[in-house]
């Protein structure tokens, strides 16, 4: 009954989310393009019988790229599907494995364009990352006798609550998953109030620990930082959201007064809204330029603006500090081993529920400076321009975390080997 419902109220809402997606196509055009695919219309696009792993943004993408690596390299006979919903983390699929795995978006939640979706799929398991629980996917793929795994799961203190409240058919669904793995004990016990049957979870540790970066990245990361001026300081502001640009610049302001070659790279996590920050870096009196612009920053440009898709990582590279975005409003943060992976002194705001434990291990181990303000930043990004040892401690020490706990795509790979037979 609860099913049915479910199935009734997902038709209802479907045009809005339509519509929604179509507003959003006027600044994005990819919205709009292989909408076919959105309903489960995915022939002659992928091939059955394989492993279907469902990574929704490029959060997600990122944290899944080593374990289809290492899927690709034992399990070559087998042809990898991976599904997203959002066109930056398909793009981000195409351009990091290309041609050596199928890409489609994933359908709606929708009885019969799911239905349609797996039919033609038929794949040998499905594995779906972190917190996305699709009730009719998972239904479906239940009866179909075809193994059902969530990895690297969260929950969120506000996915958990609104689970809570419909706790009966979260049950429901989460009786149909083969198995949880989850990123920590916290997040295990949350599925397991939800009702998961505990027989069914392990915790494995987060696997965005077995970040990848390439040795292509790395070398253009150092050509970049070349042609910029090894001997300018650069800080970067990443992945940040509303509310935190009016802080990094008046920070910025004060740290001009004593550093004034200091360049700031702001790179948004909503491409929505470069227009909203660049008159806000106007108004304050700063010159800046946007990376899209292929020129580089000169003495008298203060501010880089990192527009370009799927970048972060490379900027990451040529900085010599790092603020993590979402994590002075509530947003909950974002990853901080992206940069940790480049031994570099990480700042970060007070919300970090995203990223809660690999955040409580950096701060533990001296790897991550929390601050609060203007006040608290100007201060921890002055002592860390002042002084390249401390540079090097907090960089050093974040980096031995990160490789510390390396390898959970190995164990999981070793979890999962028994149905990949």
């Amino acid at each position: 009954m609860l099913m049915f419902l479910y199935q009734v109220i997902s038709y209802i809402v479907q045009p809005f989310i339509f519509l929604k997606m179509m507003l959003r196509s006027f600044k994005f055009s990819e919205y709009r393009k292989r909408l076919d695919e959105r309903y489960g219309f995915c022939y002659g696009k992928v091939v059955s019988k394989g492993i279907l792993i469902h990574s929704v943004s490029i959060g997600e993408t990122v944290a899944a790229v080593p374990l289809i690596r290492l899927l690709l390299r034992y399990y070559p006979f087998l042809p990898i599907i991976v599904s997203t919903i959002t066109p930056a983390a398909s793009n981000l699929v195409v351009s990091v494995f290309g041609k050596t795995i199928y890409h489609v978006y994933l359908p709606y939640d929708l009885f019969f364009s799911m239905r349609r979706f797996l039919r033609y799929l038929n794949p040998k398991l499905v594995i779906i990352l972190e917190t996305e629980i699709w009730p009719n996917m998972i239904n479906q793929l239940y009866k179909m006798n075809i193994p059902v795994f969530i990895v690297n799961a969260r929950l969120s203190d506000n996915s958990f609550i609104k689970y809570k409240k419909i706790y009966f058919f979260i049950k429901y669904i989460l009786s149909n998953i083969t198995k949880v793995f989850a990123q920590s004990l916290n997040d295990g016990e949350r599925f397991i109030e939800l009702g998961l049957n505990r027989v069914k979870l392990k915790i494995i540790e987060n696997m965005k620990f077995d970040i990848y970066i390439s040795n292509d990245l790395i070398v253009s990361s150092m050509l970049l930082k070349k042609r910029i001026g090894i001997c300018r300081d650069i800080w970067i502001a990443g992945s940040t959201h509303k509310g935190e640009e009016k802080i990094i610049l008046k920070t910025y302001k004060n740290l001009l007064k004593f550093f004034p070659k200091l360049l700031l790279i702001i790179v948004p996590r909503d491409f929505n809204r470069f227009n909203k920050i660049k008159k806000m870096i106007q108004k304050m009196g700063f010159n800046f330029i946007l990376r899209s612009s292929n020129k580089l920053p000169t003495s008298n440009v203060q501010v880089l603006i990192g527009d370009l898709m799927n970048e972060l990582v490379l900027l990451y590279g040529i900085s010599d500090i790092v603020f993590i975005g979402g994590s002075l409003v509530k947003i909950g943060g974002h990853n901080p081993l992206e940069a940790a992976i480049y031994h570099l002194p990480i700042i970060i705001g007070p919300y970090i529920f995203n990223f809660k434990n690999i955040c409580e291990k950096l701060i533990k181990a001296n790897g991550l400076i929390v601050v609060t303000d203007v006040k608290s930043m100007t201060l921890a990004i002055f002592n860390l321009l002042v002084n390249k040892k401390l540079r090097l401690y907090y960089g050093n020490n974040a980096a031995k975390v990160l490789y510390e706990n390396q390898g959970v795509s190995n164990i999981l790979l070793k979890e999962l080997k028994q149905y990949l037979i």
